[in-house]
């Protein structure tokens, strides 16, 4: 099974750079439509067959242009929402305490997952939920399926779960707004990524540090922006 991990595009909480996580969460900007509109040509080479997305608003209006262009159905799930910023709610993302989201978020893909946002969701609990729809995704029996999902939430659970991408990679690499982030494998056998916003992921133990992305060339590629 190939898994597309599909960021939403840009949100007016993008622009500010705050800690918008609680659903529905905002629509998009007008920037934010024309990059959901772009998707289609962007991913015209996938011979895609599902699509998923969160409750929050912004997917769901970033899947609905390449959906509709597909003729399929936007199969809407929780579990794949972005990972609750609790009593870090609507912080600017850059400040003191707007800081300890990504910490906590990094420290969950290490294995803490034990540790819980402040006033909110813990490790355990956003890998089951996010687990879970991966899981639904792959019983359906599509061989590619889309999943429009959030910045953080992608990169914790790519690092939790993909072999060959390490939490210093995902927390070096923020995922643009619909940028992509492909894997192959299976709930049973274990995720590989392919490519990140992309990039070529290299396989676990080749070319270097396991996760660490590379141009055509071979040579280390550089990450990019992020927000929520």
């Amino acid at each position: 099974m190939r898994l597309l991990l599909v960021r939403h595009a840009q949100t007016p909480s993008n622009v500010k750079f705050l800690l918008d996580t609680a659903v529905p969460g905002p629509g998009l900007t007008e920037l934010g439509e024309r990059q959901a509109a772009a998707l289609s040509e962007a991913l015209a080479g996938q011979d895609i067959e599902a699509v998923y997305a969160s409750t929050m608003i912004r997917t769901q209006l970033t899947a609905a242009p390449f959906a509709a262009a597909r003729g399929l159905d936007v199969h809407v799930r929780d579990g794949i929402r972005e990972l609750s910023a609790g009593d870090l709610e609507m912080l600017p993302g850059d400040s003191e305490r707007g800081l300890e989201y990504m910490r906590t978020v990094f420290a969950w893909a290490a294995g803490d997952t034990g540790l819980r946002m402040p006033g909110g969701e813990s490790g355990t609990e956003a890998l089951a939920r996010y687990d879970a729809v991966v899981e639904e995704a792959a019983r359906d029996g599509a061989a590619t399926v889309a999943l429009f999902s959030h910045g953080a939430a992608i990169r914790m659970w790519t690092a939790a779960r993909a072999r060959n991408v390490d939490v210093s990679f995902a927390a070096a690499h923020p995922l643009d707004n619909t940028g992509v982030v492909a894997l192959e494998g299976s709930p049973g056998t274990g995720w590989t990524a392919l490519s990140w916003a992309g990039a070529t992921v290299a396989a676990e133990g080749e070319g270097g540090p396991a996760g660490r992305p590379l141009d055509a060339t071979g040579a280390p590629r550089a990450g990019c922006d992020d927000a929520r």
